[in-house]
């Protein structure tokens, strides 16, 4: 389970997080929404270790993570996929994706996990050999989400995996992320589709100017009328 206890964190002066509580379960799809410079890039930023906690506490199964390096974040179970993808471009899809098995020791699971990923997004094992940034933006998004994949996660990060995307590469996606989840990895995400977002995930959180404004379960969130107005155009 990750648990944020009234986290708060920003940049020079001023706090972008103000007491920011969230849950998120094991094995459980969990959706943050927001408007843009509402915080949620600031919010995985500071559990992924990127961001350094002012305020409050971050504990992930058990263990107080607020203080931890991203490399130990990692290790403990903790995979990050940013806005944005980050490739390198002039690297194979393979390179890309094996650059996320760092915390193996293990050569054969380094092996296991790179075909569970192919196995995930089969459009790049024929494309295994060829530049990052000769793909198109979803097959670069998939590299982008194997690549996290491939560090062996419990729980796994996804900031806005679908911004950029056409409509119908959004869905294949989404479905892949529901896939992970169904797969017994933990999900949290934050996505601009809201509608398809709560409609594959357990329980939701909006986020509006650093602040939780709403939590709950995402099926009611849904017919919250609230968020049907501000983010389903209802």
């Amino acid at each position: 389970m990750l648990t944020l206890d009234n986290v708060s964190t920003g940049y020079d002066a001023t706090n972008v997080l103000q007491g920011v509580s969230i849950t998120a379960n094991p094995g459980e799809l969990t959706v943050v929404l927001g408007a843009n410079g509402s915080g949620k890039t600031t919010l995985f930023r500071t559990i992924s270790g990127l961001m350094r906690v002012r305020a409050g506490s971050i504990t992930y199964e058990g263990r107080q993570l607020q203080r931890a390096r991203p490399n130990a974040i990692v290790k403990a179970g903790i995979a990050h996929c940013p806005e944005g993808r980050h490739l390198f471009g002039k690297m194979s899809v393979e390179k890309n994706l094996r650059l996320g098995s760092y915390p193996h020791r293990n050569r054969s699971r380094t092996e296991e996990a790179y075909a569970e990923v192919l196995d995930m997004f089969p459009v790049l094992k024929e494309k295994a050999k060829q530049p990052a940034g000769s793909l198109s933006g979803g097959q670069q998004q998939m590299v982008a989400i194997g690549r996290a994949l491939m560090s062996d996660p419990s729980l796994l990060i996804l900031d806005e995996p679908s911004m950029g995307l056409a409509p119908i590469v959004v869905e294949q996606v989404l479905e892949s992320v529901a896939q992970i989840n169904r797969n017994g990895i933990g999900v949290l995400l934050s996505e601009q589709n809201a509608k398809a977002s709560l409609a594959i995930a357990h329980r939701g959180y909006v986020l509006a100017e650093g602040r939780i404004v709403l939590a709950d379960d995402a099926s009611r969130l849904l017919d919250n009328p609230e968020v049907q107005a501000a983010y389903l155009g209802l």
